[in-house]
């Protein structure tokens, strides 16, 4: 690891208006003011088709699968804001794991993965900010060896919780995001994650 630990965040929505966007900015902000290094990444920059296996063999790992799978290896921990639809994560945020998760010729399984810390977090227009849909993820990450912080961002009524620049705007948003932010950068240093 780094002097300085690299964080990738993203949202999983492309959306132009998403409200898990304007909370991914959110986060690489606070992170950056815990001395971590941040890379804020667009999964729109990244399209992939569905997963497919016969598409997989045929046509190997699609270019831009594989460079968001470089992305996530080249950082140690990955701070993700994910949208609830129906009650689980969106399906752009799966597929996307999905293809970072194949091992290429050589690889371990979920080399990508392995070792990595999260912090995961939410926005959402009803008042439970998407926690089940954040169940889910922080049950889909421990289950690829991924270290997730405890403590969660769930932020409910979000279409009145951001400024007109994009920022947090109520305190005890801003509050929750800040301890989240420094219980990374602490998992960060230490190596480690504290049980829930």
């Amino acid at each position: 690891m780094a002097d300085r630990p690299r964080v990738l965040v993203f949202a999983g929505s492309a959306r132009s208006g998403s409200l898990n966007r304007k909370l991914a900015r959110a986060a690489a902000a606070a992170l950056e003011r815990h001395g971590l290094e941040v890379t804020l990444a667009d999964l729109r920059d990244y399209p992939m088709p569905i997963y497919d296996g016969d598409l997989e063999a045929s046509a190997g790992m699609p270019e831009t699968a594989r460079a968001f799978k470089n992305l996530v290896r080249a950082h140690d921990a990955l701070a993700i804001a994910s949208p609830e639809y129906n009650g689980s994560f969106a399906a752009l945020l799966k597929n996307a794991i999905d293809w970072a998760s194949r091992p290429e010729p050589g690889e371990p399984h979920l080399a990508a993965f392995q070792r990595k810390k999260a912090l995961i977090m939410a926005a959402s227009p009803s008042q439970y900010g998407g926690q089940r849909g954040l169940r889910h993820l922080r049950e889909l990450l421990g289950m690829m060896r991924v270290e997730v912080l405890p403590g969660q961002l769930a932020l409910g009524a979000a279409g009145e919780a951001f400024d007109s620049q994009g920022s947090l705007a109520r305190p005890e948003d801003r509050a929750a995001m800040d301890r989240l932010a420094e219980d990374l950068a602490h998992a960060l240093k230490a190596g480690t994650v504290a049980a829930a």
